[in-house]
C-alpha cells in the first residue's frame, strides 16, 4: 500500500525538490512540447501532460514546481479536462519569478475518462511563461485511501497504554479484573450554537452527550452586541455562557471583527479616522475584558482575505493593531485568522492557500501574535486529496489548525450532505496537523445555516447519524480484562 506523503513546501527554492512518489503515473512521462500542445480545435493550453485511463473514484494527488518568467509573481492554477468534464482547479500556487515554487492538490472524477489533459494557467490574462518540474501523480483507492487515514488515527490519536497492579504491600496482583472506560476526548469535536439552547434541556442535553466544544453563531458579533453605539448588551451572550460553564465545554470566541462590510453595525459603517479607530478599540477592550481567559480561541479577523473594510478606513495595518490589542488584553488565547473558500477550493483567487500563509506571515514578521489558523469548511462537493495537499502546505507555518465552520451545502439532499460530511469529518480528524473540528449546525426552528443535524424533535438526520457514527468510533469503548502474571494489562486506546 502506498503511504500518503505530506510533504509541503511553502518557500521559493532555486532548485526543483524530487517528485514525490518517484514521479506516481507521471514518472515516465515526459511534458508535451513545444510549450504549447494543442488538445482540441478550440483550445491550446501551456505546458500539458496527457493522462490515460483515469478511473471514476480513484483519488489522485498531484505535485510539481513552477517558475515563471514575464512577471514577478503569478497565481498559477492546475486544471484537468476530460471527455466529459472540466474540472477548473485542481491545484493552485502563487509562483515568482527565478526560483521554484510547490503546487501540490489532486482531484477526484465523477467518471472514467481515456482520455485527460492536466494543464497550467495563469489566473488572469498576463502573458508569462510557465516552466514546471519534478511533476508527480499518485492515484489511491478508496480502500487504500481509507487505510491512510486508519493510519494517522492509530499513531495521532492513540496510544498504547500499560498499567501495572498492586495491593497496598506493592505485591502485583495477577488475574485482577480491569475495566476501563473513556471519560473525555482529547480531540475538540463540536459544534455551532445560538440563543435557541437557552431554555431548551432536550437540546442541552443532545449537545452535551457528543459534543467537547461550543462556538457562538452570531451571539457575540459586533452587530449582536452593540446594535446602537454606545448600548454595549451581552445578556444572551453571557446565558449562552452559563450553560458552556456548567458542561465544562470549550468555547471559540467569534468573532471580534468581520471585514465584511455588510455585517458590521450599520453605525460602524458611518464612523471613519479618529471615531472608528475609537470605536474599534472600545471593541476590542470591552469584549476581551468581559471575557478574560473564558474563551480559548479568538477570531480576530474574520475573511480578511475576502473584504478590507476595516483597512480601507484605518490603513494597511489595521488588522496588525486589532492582533496586538487582543493579545493584550488576553494573553492566554490563542488569536486566529478565519477564512472560507481555502480548503473547499482553490478557484477562489482571494484565497488561496499561498495568500493566506502571505498574509499570516506579512502579520508575524509585524510581531504579531497570529496563532492559529482557522479554515471555515462551507463545502457542497469536497475535493479530499486538495483538502489534504492545502492543509499540507498550511502545516508548514507549524500552527495549530482547525476546520471551524464545517458543514454541507443545503443545495444538496440530506443524504448527499451526510455522504460528504463523512468525507470531511475524517479528512480533518486524520489529518496530523488538524487540531479541532466545529461543525456549523446551531439548531433554529426554521432550519440551520446549511445543514442540520436533527430536525426540531431532535430526530437525527442523516448528518447526525454520520456524527454519531463517527463519535463512537472516535472514543475508547469499554475495556475490560485481567492482568496478567506480571500483574500488568496493556490496550490501545483514543487519547482523552
Amino acid at each position: 500500500r502506498p503511504l500518503y506523503d505530506f510533504t509541503a513546501y511553502t518557500e521559493c527554492k532555486e532548485s526543483p525538490e524530487k517528485p514525490l512518489y518517484d514521479g506516481g503515473m507521471l514518472r515516465k512521462q515526459s511534458l508535451k512540447n513545444p510549450s504549447w500542445v494543442a488538445y482540441s480545435e478550440t483550445s491550446f493550453y501551456t505546458p500539458a501532460f496527457i493522462l490515460h485511463n483515469l478511473t471514476q473514484g480513484t483519488i489522485y494527488c498531484f505535485s510539481i514546481w513552477v517558475k515563471i518568467e514575464g512577471a514577478n509573481s503569478a497565481d498559477i492554477r492546475a486544471s484537468l479536462e476530460t471527455e466529459n468534464e472540466l474540472y477548473d482547479c485542481v491545484g493552485s500556487v502563487t509562483a515568482k519569478q527565478g526560483c521554484w515554487s510547490f503546487l501540490k492538490g489532486g482531484f477526484v472524477l465523477d467518471s472514467s475518462s481515456n482520455l485527460s489533459l492536466l494543464f497550467f494557467q495563469n489566473s488572469d490574462d498576463r502573458d508569462i511563461n510557465i516552466a514546471v518540474a519534478s511533476a508527480s501523480l499518485q492515484p489511491f483507492t478508496e480502500h487504500q485511501w481509507r487505510f491512510n487515514q486508519q493510519y494517522i488515527i492509530n499513531t495521532e490519536r492513540k496510544r498504547a497504554v500499560t498499567m501495572h497492579v498492586t495491593n497496598g504491600h506493592g505485591d502485583i496482583l495477577q488475574g485482577a479484573v480491569i475495566k476501563i472506560k473513556q471519560v473525555s476526548k482529547d480531540f475538540p469535536l463540536g459544534s455551532a450554537i445560538a440563543s435557541t439552547i437557552l431554555g431548551n434541556l432536550p437540546y442541552q442535553k443532545w449537545f452535551v452527550k457528543r459534543f467537547n466544544a461550543a462556538v457562538f453563531e452570531n451571539e457575540l458579533k459586533w452587530y449582536a452586541t452593540e446594535a446602537e453605539q454606545g448600548k454595549v448588551n451581552y445578556t444572551v451572550a453571557d446565558q449562552m455562557m452559563e450553560f458552556v460553564r456548567a458542561n465544562k465545554l470549550i468555547v471559540r470566541g467569534h468573532n471580534i471583527f468581520w471585514e465584511n462590510p455588510k455585517y458590521n453595525p450599520t453605525w460602524v459603517r458611518n464612523l471613519t479616522g479618529f471615531q472608528l479607530q475609537s470605536a474599534v478599540n472600545s471593541r476590542i477592550q470591552s469584549l476581551m475584558n468581559k471575557y478574560k481567559e473564558e474563551f480559548i480561541h479568538w477570531d480576530v479577523s474574520n475573511e480578511i482575505l475576502h473584504f478590507d473594510f476595516y483597512e480601507q478606513r484605518l490603513g494597511p495595518k489595521a488588522a496588525l493593531h486589532f492582533f496586538q490589542t487582543a493579545h493584550q488584553s488576553d494573553p492566554l488565547a490563542t488569536l486566529f485568522m478565519n477564512e472560507y473558500n481555502v480548503v473547499e477550493t482553490c478557484s477562489d483567487v482571494n484565497s488561496m492557500v499561498d495568500s493566506y500563509i502571505s498574509r499570516l506571515r506579512e502579520l508575524r514578521r509585524s510581531g504579531v501574535s497570529t496563532d492559529g489558523i482557522g479554515l471555515q469548511g462551507h463545502f457542497t462537493v469536497p475535493n479530499l486529496p486538495l483538502m489534504r495537499a492545502i492543509i499540507d502546505k498550511m502545516t508548514t507555518l507549524k500552527l495549530p489548525i482547525w476546520l471551524t465552520e464545517v458543514d454541507i451545502s443545503s443545495k444538496l439532499s440530506k443524504e448527499k450532505q451526510a455522504v460528504y460530511l463523512e468525507q470531511v469529518l475524517r479528512e480533518g480528524f486524520s489529518h496530523p496537523s488538524v487540531s479541532g473540528i466545529m461543525l456549523w449546525a446551531a439548531l433554529h426552528p426554521n432550519g440551520c445555516y446549511q445543514m442540520c443535524l436533527t430536525d426540531n424533535n431532535l430526530q437525527n438526520l442523516p448528518a447526525g447519524d454520520v456524527v454519531d457514527k463517527l463519535l463512537k468510533e472516535c472514543q475508547t469503548g469499554e475495556v475490560t480484562g485481567h492482568t496478567d502474571a506480571h500483574g500488568s494489562y496493556s490496550f490501545y486506546g483514543f487519547l482523552g
